[in-house]
């Protein structure tokens, strides 16, 4: 399967962005980011494809776009999938817990580790807000991207008030 790719310029640094033959995103990465994408021998850079994908971010950026209509491509586990599409329904703005994301799904309070884990693993930054989810007591926690990428995109939301990691 042929991999597509871009590179985007944004407020957080540079975007990362790959997709498949049938034109959906099939991840969202940073530099440094833990478990990011890299460009591949072999993959195609194809800008054209992620035009939307383009305008969307620019937009969002912009503090004109609150929500998303792209199409994903992404495989995870059927718990990973799950939390992924929890972390879709958290509106812009707002912000959730890690335990909260496991009530949504039904899982018990024990499995916020694993959670954490699926959030994690997220490959769509930004495009699928795990930036939204922080700790219980309010504190800004871990985000594959770097922290403090995840506090440029909460303060882009307008979200104050989160505490840093501590």
């Amino acid at each position: 399967m042929t991999v597509y790719y871009t590179v985007l310029d944004s407020p957080v640094g540079e975007l990362l962005l790959t997709g498949d033959e049938s034109g959906a995103l099939t991840s969202l990465s940073v530099p440094g980011q833990k478990g990011g994408r890299t460009v591949q021998p072999g993959w195609r850079r194809a800008p054209e494809r992620f035009a939307d994908a383009e305008k969307q971010l620019a937009a969002y950026f912009a503090g004109e776009l609150k929500e998303f209509h792209l199409e994903f491509n992404t495989e995870g586990t059927e718990f990973r999938e799950k939390v992924w599409a929890a972390l879709d329904a958290v509106p812009y703005g707002a912000t959730t817990t890690y335990g909260a994301v496991a009530a949504s799904i039904g899982a018990s309070r024990a499995a916020v580790r694993a959670i954490g884990g699926a959030i994690g693993a997220n490959p769509l930054l930004i495009v699928r807000p795990c930036h939204r989810v922080i700790g219980a007591d309010g504190s800004l926690t871990g985000y594959a991207g770097g922290l403090e990428r995840k506090q440029q995109l909460l303060s882009l939301e307008g979200v104050e008030g989160v505490l840093q990691d501590h």
